[in-house]
């Protein structure tokens, strides 16, 4: 799943992909943002993403479907 994170005073997102579900990913943002702690993530090649809480401005959390690639997508 895609994972888009815009940071306040940074002019482009910080755009991965990760293995964790959509649930998983709200779930540690939204208690980073209440207990105002930094958003720890972890992206699909074992790679740490740690942002402060006061400092995002959005995030969009991609869907989990896959999709098919080639002639059978038809």
């Amino acid at each position: 799943m895609n994972i888009e994170l815009g940071i306040q005073n940074v002019p482009r997102a910080v755009t991965f992909s990760t293995e964790d579900s959509a649930e998983n990913v709200n779930k540690t943002i939204t208690e980073a943002l209440d207990a105002n702690k930094s958003i720890a993530l972890t992206d699909d090649k074992g790679r740490q993403i740690i942002v402060p809480a006061s400092m995002l401005g959005y995030a969009i959390i991609g869907s989990e479907t896959k999709h098919a690639v080639g002639f059978g997508a038809l």
